[in-house]
């Protein structure tokens, strides 16, 4: 609740609360004990606090006028204030008092003078520290505010970057395919292609880089990707994509698998093959959901975080830390020894369950 409310607002409920515990203080502490009559005690309790409230913003505003000099006139200021402002409390009190009395004046014995000027200048010492460590407290939980800020608009941008980095090869070739099928006049392809394209691009544009999409919705752009790069390789290449009917509305994050595709592509399929496969799976394992990527191209070189393929991978890769912190796994390798260069690659990714409009799962 604390947390809901401003710095001013926050200040007001501390100075209204801390004099109101000042005067049931009083009360109890010195007015009941003496014996005042209640005619004299309650109205001067009354004049006694609200004139401590006043000095008080008083001195707030003071301070604000002050927090500019050097720390040695500060302080020098500080003391001069509070000790002026000490001696007027307690002149405010002692008159009001001989007031409700019916009495003119009455000097005050050095006794009274003493005692009565150390109660205020305590109360107000205290409401000066009070102040101080109310300032610090503030600014500090607005500095943890601002970096908590900065470090969600950072993480936001650089999740932004991530996904909006589209392969411009993808895209040359893409449109290089269709100019082809038009040179061909094969138009029914490239009119497909071109519709296909325009679909994933346009998914591309208009959908949150921040948002999670269902695992079907997830499948039905994959598709839509393997469809365009199907006009460019027609029966070459083959896809399958497999998904559990338990996991089809958990969450992923959106064009998660498309780099991986494009880099299998680019990367993964051999000149010489006759039929490349790709072969993507949707299943819970051990609590989580478990996606694997599977070809059977030439596998990951012994670098294989150089080039594209390097990036495709460490990008994938840093945004499922920053989006699960922790929580998820992104592994990789080839299916069989180095040199086997038929069997192709693998690539395995677990994220928590989430279902669509529901809490995350345990």
């Amino acid at each position: 609740m604390l947390q809901s409310l401003s710095r001013n607002q926050l200040f007001w409920l501390c100075q209204t609360g801390g004099w109101a515990v000042y005067a049931v203080l009083t009360a109890l502490m010195i007015k009941i004990p003496s014996l005042e009559p209640w005619p004299v005690a309650l109205p001067h309790l009354l004049l006694d606090t609200s004139f401590g409230f006043l000095l008080s913003l008083l001195l707030r505003h003071w301070y604000g006028l002050i927090s500019v000099q050097e720390t040695r006139l500060k302080i020098i200021w500080h003391l001069l204030v509070i000790f002026l402002s000490c001696l007027v409390w307690t002149q405010w009190k002692w008159l009001t008092l001989q007031w409700l009395y019916g009495q003119v004046w009455q000097a005050m014995t050095w006794f009274d003078f003493g005692t009565w000027n150390s109660a205020s200048l305590t109360i107000l010492l205290t409401w000066t520290a009070l102040y101080y460590a109310f300032k610090a407290t503030f600014e500090t939980m607005e500095q943890r505010q601002k970096a908590a800020e900065a470090i969600h608009l950072a993480k936001e941008a650089q999740l932004k970057m991530l996904r909006y980095q589209l392969n411009p090869h993808f895209m040359f070739n893409s449109i290089n395919a269709i100019c082809t099928l038009i040179l061909k006049q094969d138009n029914l392809h490239a009119v497909s292609m071109l519709e296909k394209l325009c679909d994933l691009l346009r998914y591309s544009l208009y959908t949150d880089p921040l948002a999670k999409v269902t695992v079907a919705e997830e499948i039905q752009i994959l598709q839509t990707y393997f469809a365009i790069e199907q006009c460019r390789f027609r029966d070459k290449l083959h896809l399958s994509i497999v998904a559990d009917d338990n996991v089809k509305n958990l969450l992923v994050p959106s064009l998660l698998l498309q780099p991986l595709a494009e880099n299998a592509l680019k990367h993964g399929m051999q000149s010489s093959q006759q039929s490349y496969t790709i072969s993507v799976s949707f299943s819970e394992f051990q609590g989580q959901l478990q996606i694997r990527m599977l070809d059977n191209g030439c596998g990951f070189s012994q670098a294989p975080k150089t080039g594209f393929s390097g990036i495709g991978l460490h990008n994938c890769e840093e945004r499922l830390t920053l989006i699960y912190s922790g929580q998820s796994s992104f592994s990789y390798g080839n299916r069989a020894e180095a040199g086997a260069c038929e069997q192709g690659a693998w690539i395995e990714i677990c994220v928590p369950k989430e279902l669509a409009g529901g809490p995350q799962l345990v």
